[in-house]
């Protein structure tokens, strides 16, 4: 027998189970958003005259970064058959303290580090409640949900924090490199790392794994509490990177930002075809999904509707994509 607990828990039994009808629904659900995608451009395409030009294309990505980047780290929560509630007050508390310490003379690099330090440090603290107490990640997250938004709040005094205009640090959020805006190039660099990481790894296996069938995943040998918690860690991170760039586009920090943004970011990753239930997920579907929300948020103020009517829209694709979910993964498991 093999000294390596590896060597048998790179493939976890559920796993090495997967059959093709598995493969079918999953290649599907990837294939079901692309055509929604490409509807969507095609819809406001012919309804709005703005949509489809260059400056507005541009403007999408850019504003999709935040989304794109923190829907890659979901993807690894959701499919361990998690759930990250906390990511919106994350990105509020690490734009603000972002701004308030580049207004107290901290150096924009270290800012950002300590930023994406303090977003680990929340993941960990979450992910050691959910991973180690076995306390339901909706509880754990939608608590820290309140208490992080609590917090950024509490030190802005519910205002805004303005960033000086010539810092290096907005360069983040409105560079532009060879005519892309440099927040999509990080956003397309850290989609990179999430896709080579959940589908080339031996820790992306263990996140399936983990997510089909934890306790066969354990006897594999993997040390599945600790496969739970780094997922959080990398959620928050994810959070903190959002706010640090959205902050930087935005030229200030507000504990107002990010309200809503958990709905946009698990939408994103639902409509992408990652399982609810767990071990099933497509870091290629996220990234349609993601597209497709900000496609829809655009497109629907360029038509000069209400901004209002944005969560409306958003929630009904949320009902729809979890009915979805729910007929498709949880129909599949009652045929196994």
């Amino acid at each position: 027998m093999s000294s390596e607990p590896n060597a048998y828990a790179s493939h976890p039994p559920r796993m090495r189970e997967a059959t093709i009808l598995d493969k079918v629904v999953a290649n599907g659900g990837v294939m079901s958003i692309a055509l929604f995608f490409i509807v969507c451009c095609l819809f406001f395409s012919v309804t709005t005259d703005a949509f489809l030009t260059a400056p507005n294309l541009l403007n999408v990505i850019r504003q999709s970064a935040p989304l794109l980047i923190v829907a890659a780290a979901m993807t690894f929560v959701i499919t361990t058959g998690g759930i990250d509630l906390s990511v919106g007050s994350v990105l509020a508390l690490t734009a603000t303290l972002s701004a308030a310490a580049l207004q107290a003379g901290v150096p924009w690099p270290l800012a950002i580090l300590l930023m994406l330090l303090l977003g680990g440090v929340i993941g960990v603290i979450q992910g050691y409640f959910i991973a180690y107490e076995r306390i339901p990640a909706f509880i754990v997250t939608l608590a820290g949900l309140s208490v992080i938004r609590g917090f950024a709040l509490l030190i802005t005094g519910g205002y805004s924090i303005p960033i000086e205009p010539t810092s290096p640090f907005v360069a983040l959020g409105r560079a532009w490199i060879l005519g892309i805006p440099a927040p999509a190039l990080i956003a397309i660099v850290i989609l990179a790392v999430a896709y080579i990481a959940f589908n080339e790894t031996h820790f992306g296996r263990y996140v399936t794994g983990v997510g089909a069938n934890a306790e066969a995943t354990r006897r594999a040998g993997v040390n599945t509490r600790s496969v739970i918690l780094w997922v959080y860690v990398l959620s928050g991170t994810a959070a903190a990177a959002a706010g640090v760039i959205l902050s930087a586009r935005l030229g200030s920090g507000s504990s107002n930002a990010g309200q809503g943004f958990e709905l946009d970011v698990i939408a994103a990753v639902v409509l992408g075809g990652t399982s609810l239930f767990g071990g099933r997920g497509s870091l290629t579907g996220t990234i349609l999904g993601a597209l497709t929300v900000a496609v829809l948020a655009n497109g629907l103020i360029l038509s000069h509707l209400s901004p209002f009517f944005t969560p409306i829209v958003t929630g009904f694709i949320i009902l729809v994509a979890i009915w979805l979910n729910f007929r498709l993964f949880r129909g599949g498991a009652k045929g196994r």
